[in-house]
């Protein structure tokens, strides 16, 4: 995988001003407090602990009232958003592919929150001791733009929030239909291009995302669990004639491969062994034609017709270690294309690697940016704070070939362009005289007078119960039960 082209400081400069403007346009209700309100986030010194902080920043001239009045009634044209961001050049693997990655990360919000979802936490307590507890929050499913590779910097293309009665593979599959569509509008991939390699991890059906996304020019690759049972490809009728000379029905699936016994596993089509610097020789087997026997329960339970045969490559990938020291488990992925051959599963299993760039990206919402501080009483509110998150980390990544490392005495050099987000944000203030501000600035006004000292407050916050994930029926059986 490639690396963007680098850009000098002149040009990055403009490119970021260039965004900036459209960023504005985009904000059509209270667009200055909440343009202001990105600026602050963006110079403030370390990280941001509330929004009412943010109005302290010299970089912000409004006051806490215009802020909060902007969070709770401004508008953001998200639509036109996605629209700007997609028109922002990508980067690209080394066969010149997009690379997408989708992901799940809660914005876990305190109690008095309507619309919430019970979201799983991990905390590691020991090393061997994962723990998942369950909290209440706000799940946002984010569509990235990986970059090359080992990085912390990834470009974000859409967020949005998932309800308590969404099915996160559906609405998964919508969001990247709609994020494709605006890429291919603004001219990012063109017919002829090499299909978008689009990265899922185990949370997510890879070949019903598969079904889903057909009619687009997408390639699905996503993680399996360990203990999945799919079947080897149909055989032909030549083949079953010879196997069976007694004859009978063909067979629509060919025999069982379970990911927990090697011995049904069969020869593999494909082989590779790559030396890495981390994980040591790494050990790539694929398997052309290999699918899920589908039934009629669960996701498909509404499907009509006949059910169809999924066919894709199955990889299994072996480490020798890995950085922590413990022992390497194998990866089994799953990618949508077929007829791999040895040098196209190298780029699968490398590209997805690189999905765990995006946990960095998450990181840096929440700890550096905020993303989990307000406490914002609606989720609307949390969307518009969600969207200026976006266009923060977005302002951050454009003008980084112009930032200066400014780092602490504790802190590595830094080598020329390979600053992380967090040092390039550290710098900002310095870099936004140069850059255009669209914002007005304030006019001056009286403020009211609010409610009287020592008076009690008589309008309560409206409680709301944690929301939890819709149980959805198994069977036909079960559906029909369910129906009135």
């Amino acid at each position: 995988m490639s690396l963007l082209p680098d850009d000098g400081p002149g040009e990055a400069l403009a490119q970021a001003s260039r965004l900036r403007e459209d960023l504005f346009d985009c904000l059509t209700a209270r667009g200055d407090e909440l343009f202001e309100l990105v600026d602050a986030l963006l110079c403030a010194d370390g990280p941001v602990t509330s929004p009412v902080d943010l109005t302290l920043v010299a970089e912000h001239r409004r006051g806490h009232g215009a802020m909060y009045e902007a969070l709770n009634h401004g508008s953001v044209d998200v639509p036109r958003l996605r629209q700007v961001l997609a028109g922002l050049p990508m980067p690209r693997a080394a066969d010149g592919r997009l690379v997408l990655a989708v992901d799940v990360s809660t914005a876990a919000p305190p109690t008095l929150r309507p619309a919430r979802t019970a979201c799983s936490a991990t905390s590691t307590v020991a090393a061997d001791d994962p723990r998942i507890s369950f909290i209440p929050g706000r799940p946002y499913s984010c569509v990235t733009a990986l970059e090359s590779g080992r990085t912390s910097w990834c470009q974000l293309l859409d967020a949005v929030r998932l309800r308590p009665e969404d099915d996160v593979t559906e609405v998964s599959a919508a969001q990247l239909r709609r994020v494709v569509e605006d890429l291919i509008e603004m001219g990012r991939w063109h017919v002829g291009d090499r299909g978008i390699l689009i990265v899922f991890d185990a949370g997510y059906d890879a070949p019903r995302m598969t079904h889903l996304l057909a009619a687009l020019p997408v390639e699905v690759l996503g993680r399996m669990r360990s203990d999945r049972v799919m079947r080897r490809p149909t055989p032909t009728l030549k083949e079953y004639a010879l196997a069976y000379p007694q004859g009978g029905r063909p067979p629509k699936h060919g025999k069982e491969f379970r990911f927990a016994k090697p011995d049904t596993w069969g020869g593999s089509d494909e082989a590779t062994a790559q030396v890495t610097d981390r994980y040591g020789t790494a050990r790539a087997m694929a398997r052309d034609r290999i699918h899920p026997r589908l039934t009629t329960r669960s996701a498909w339970i509404d499907h009509t017709g006949e059910l169809p045969i999924i066919e894709g490559t199955l990889i299994r990938l072996q480490a020798d270690r890995l950085p922590g020291g413990n022992d390497p488990l194998p990866l089994w992925l799953w990618s949508s294309a077929t007829d791999l051959n040895s040098e196209d599963v190298d780029v699968r299993w490398q590209a997805f690697l690189r999905r765990f760039d995006i946990e960095h990206l998450f990181r840096l919402m929440k700890q550096t940016l905020g993303w989990t501080r307000p406490k914002l009483r609606t989720p609307e509110a949390g969307e518009r704070w969600t969207w200026l998150i976006i266009a923060a980390h977005t302002q951050i990544r454009r003008p980084r070939g112009a930032a200066a490392d400014l780092r602490r005495p504790w802190e590595k050099p830094a080598e020329p362009g390979r600053l992380t987000p967090a040092r390039v944000r550290r710098g900002f203030r310095n870099l936004r005289p140069h850059l255009t501000c669209p914002a007005r600035a304030p006019k001056p006004s009286t403020p009211v007078s609010g409610r009287p000292l020592g008076s009690k407050n008589r309008r309560p916050a409206t409680r709301y119960g944690v929301g939890k994930t819709v149980k959805r029926p198994e069977s036909i059986i079960e559906r029909n039960r369910l129906r009135p």
